[in-house]
């Protein structure tokens, strides 16, 4: 009866009994594909399909059992003790596919966060990071050479520092087009006066930025901008001649751009803008100490007179002008 509904299958039971080799993840397939070729079949054929069926499902590997599953799924003669086996319930009353069982429903979903508003974003990040901390990573990464600069904008992405709020997208836009001619036109002053006020920095800033020789410093204040790679390839060429001459660094900075994320760029953006109010306050400070110190000083060394007013007795006088003893 095997050879009349499944021709070959003995050859291939044969080969199964062979050690070291194992088909019957193929023999269960096979036999599946052959089963569900015709819509209806006899009980001597149901039966021997079953009684196959039965004894190779556990004994195939889970890629195998889903497959078969799959195709048995969406036959309309599944055998019920097939459909028991793996898990497959009967088709309801009217319906000739059966069907699986019910995926659980998934858990609702917490309320969506309502997104803050830019104006919020710059509240929150004001102050986030302190003048100090802020001046010192300005100063650790303006020393830093480059293998160390990579590190330091690579570790920014997971410090739990606040970011600078994303500047504004037709802000932006503005920004990276005039950068881009004021590059072309080789004129240094429009560029850093365009990127200080984009970035909101102070003159210094934006011009140590400018300045920079490695390039990673401008390479952070493109991607603040979100500016796109081509333009910053652009801008290293016709912009900074010592680099764009340099098919290495033009390649190394490139490729710094492309991995550096939107995240550290803007850290390193609040730690630029933290750092001008650190040494604004080391500037007044000194001032206003030596002004202290100097009045501190000045009282010291005021010596108090040797009488006191009050302190003498008085000295009385006669009508001819002469002291009366």
């Amino acid at each position: 009866m095997t050879k009349s509904l499944f021709p070959g299958f003995d050859g291939l039971m044969s080969l199964s009994r062979r050690e070291g080799v194992d088909v019957r993840p193929t023999l269960l397939r096979v036999l599946t594909d052959l089963y569900v070729q015709a819509s209806t079949h006899s009980d001597d054929e149901q039966r021997q399909f079953v009684e196959l069926a039965m004894r190779l499902i556990d004994q195939v590997d889970d890629a195998t059992r889903a497959a078969v599953k799959a195709r048995l799924a969406v036959y309309p003669a599944t055998p019920a003790p097939i459909m028991q086996k793996l898990g497959l319930l009967a088709a309801a009353e009217g319906r000739r596919i059966p069907l699986a069982r019910e995926i659980p429903h998934a858990p609702s979903a917490p309320p969506a966060v309502r997104t803050p508003t830019e104006a919020e974003r710059r509240m929150e990040a004001t102050m986030a990071m302190q003048p100090n901390d802020a001046a010192e990573i300005h100063d650790m990464f303006f020393r830093a050479d480059v293998s160390e600069r990579a590190l330091i904008l690579h570790n920014l992405a997971q410090t739990p520092l606040k970011a600078a709020p994303r500047i504004p997208t037709e802000r932006a836009k503005r920004a990276i087009q005039i950068l881009e001619m004021a590059a072309f036109a080789g004129d240094v002053e429009s560029f850093t006066l365009e990127l200080g006020d984009s970035l909101i920095l102070p003159a210094r800033v934006a011009m140590q930025i400018v300045d920079d020789a490695g390039g990673e410093a401008l390479a952070v204040a493109a991607r603040a901008l979100d500016m796109p790679s081509p333009n910053f390839q652009r801008i290293l060429l016709f912009f900074k001649p010592e680099i764009g001459t340099s098919v290495t660094a033009v390649y190394r900075l490139s490729r710094l751009y492309d991995r550096l994320s939107d995240r550290s760029a803007l850290v390193m953006l609040a730690a630029w803008r933290g750092s001008t109010l650190a040494v604004t306050r080391a500037k007044y400070q000194s001032s206003l100490y030596d002004g202290e110190r100097q009045r501190a000083r000045a009282g010291a060394s005021q010596t108090r007179p040797a009488v006191q007013p009050g302190s003498a007795p008085a000295v009385r006088t006669g009508s001819g002008g002469s002291s009366e003893r």
